[in-house]
């Protein structure tokens, strides 16, 4: 799964407008439209958010929570 795709999946299940998505993960309010207009982000940025990926969706019920994500093993 891309970075990108994940981020929409996330955006999808949790309501979070892509600016405060952008602006909780890395601070940065345009991440979202950056990357929608092809913008790739460095390795260190890709951790971060996939880390803020995986604390949104952590708080979800356990209902709307996606079966697993792309880049997790197990």
């Amino acid at each position: 799964m891309s970075l990108l795709h994940a981020i929409e999946t996330c955006l999808r299940l949790s309501n979070v407008p892509p600016s405060r998505f952008g602006r909780d993960s890395v601070r940065d309010p345009r991440l979202v439209h950056d990357l929608r207009r092809g913008r790739q982000p460095g390795r260190r940025m890709e951790e971060r958010v996939k880390r803020h990926i995986e604390h949104v969706l952590s708080e979800l019920p356990d209902d709307a929570r996606p079966a697993r994500t792309g880049w997790r093993r197990g």
